[in-house]
């Protein structure tokens, strides 16, 4: 960590040395990308959704064993074993305990009574005023340019709206990946920024090789937003499946659900069961057909084959638009190191007024 820290309401909250996030990514942000984003100064984010119970609490150990520095857990806040996740973090001493949908209250409180920094993403105004509402400590807002699920308004008009509507420390999402865009974000009143898809493209990811070619070989255009995987729109990489799913007919969507799910069960160990009971929070949480919950088996299936499986042929490519400006893959250290020096570079180009 060569360059000089930048204090901000996020490095202050969390305790971490510069202003930078690390997504928690499903099949990516594993111990050793989190590991390694920590050492580096940033915040790094473990993905919990896509590992059992005891899968996470012994990857929190193992991120334990990396790094001395602080990091987070990215939780489902709809999931039916939330309350065993929580228990984890809290009884491991995790910092940061962020969720890709509003938690409810009653998490948040037993969150903060046990000192972890609560810190939910939003995709709109409303969402975030009554999160903030709610207690939680500071929100990550993503621009309909980030990866995975999107939303259709762009960081540039979503995150003023956010800054000027709580009183919260916002994190900027979608669309960053070097020191100039934290710049701007900062400029924005953002108290930093997430990346997933530059992480991602880094050294101490374990996506395979030829997956992370298809990323550095892709242009802007590349990347595009589809709702055929789980029925909600989606940005990833254009690849012959995308096409082969967009040219679906809906039972075949189904059906090809129907055995995801089936393959999602054997891997997480989850039962029928339970993957019921998290079908019916997740359709009353996001109001959804039975239709989209039962397309949402895709996604963990489709991610992992191309992201643990290198399967690119099998699998989908989450990705926001900044895969189409990226060309390399340094280390976690390399990189923040790059991010933060090209931000000082930046900062003392601007004119100054007398």
């Amino acid at each position: 960590m060569s360059g000089p820290a930048i204090d901000t309401p996020l490095t202050k909250l969390v305790g971490v040395r510069y202003p930078l996030v690390q997504t928690g990514m499903g099949w990516v942000a594993g111990p050793r990308l989190v590991s390694a984003t920590a050492n580096a100064g940033a915040l790094g984010i473990l993905a919990s959704a896509t590992m059992t119970v005891q899968q996470l609490r012994s990857a929190v150990r193992e991120v334990r064993s990396r790094t001395d520095a602080p990091f987070g857990v990215n939780l489902r806040a709809d999931a039916g074993d939330a309350a065993e996740r929580v228990r984890i973090i809290v009884d491991e001493g995790v910092k940061v305990a962020s969720f890709a949908l509003a938690p409810s209250r009653e998490l948040i409180a037993r969150l903060k009574d046990a000192g972890v920094v609560v810190i939910p993403s939003v995709g709109a105004r409303r969402h975030a005023e009554k999160v903030a509402a709610w207690g939680v400590d500071a929100v990550v807002v993503q621009g309909g340019e980030g990866g995975g699920h999107t939303g259709s308004v762009a960081t540039t008009v979503l995150l003023p709206q956010v800054v000027d509507a709580v009183d919260i420390p916002v994190i900027a999402a979608g669309g960053f990946h070097d020191g100039r865009g934290l710049v701007a974000a900062l400029a924005y009143g953002a108290a930093g920024i997430a990346m997933g898809t530059r992480f991602l493209l880094t050294a101490d990811s374990t996506v395979p090789d030829p997956v992370k070619a298809r990323y550095l070989a892709a242009a802007v255009q590349d990347v595009t937003v589809t709702t055929k995987v789980d029925g909600l729109p989606h940005r990833m990489l254009r690849s012959e499946l995308v096409d082969t799913l967009e040219r679906s007919g809906r039972a075949a969507s189904l059906w090809r659900a129907v055995r995801h799910a089936a393959a999602f069960r054997r891997v997480s160990g989850m039962s029928w069961a339970a993957m019921v009971r998290d079908g019916l929070a997740m359709k009353h949480g996001k109001d959804l057909t039975w239709s989209q919950v039962l397309l949402a088996a895709n996604t963990p299936m489709l991610l992992r084959s191309a992201m643990v499986d290198g399967r690119t042929d099998l699998g989908v490519m989450a990705s926001g638009q900044v895969a189409g400006v990226i060309d390399d893959l340094p280390s976690c250290a390399e990189l923040v190191d790059r991010i933060m020096a090209e931000a000082q570079g930046t900062l003392a180009r601007l004119p100054r007024t007398e």
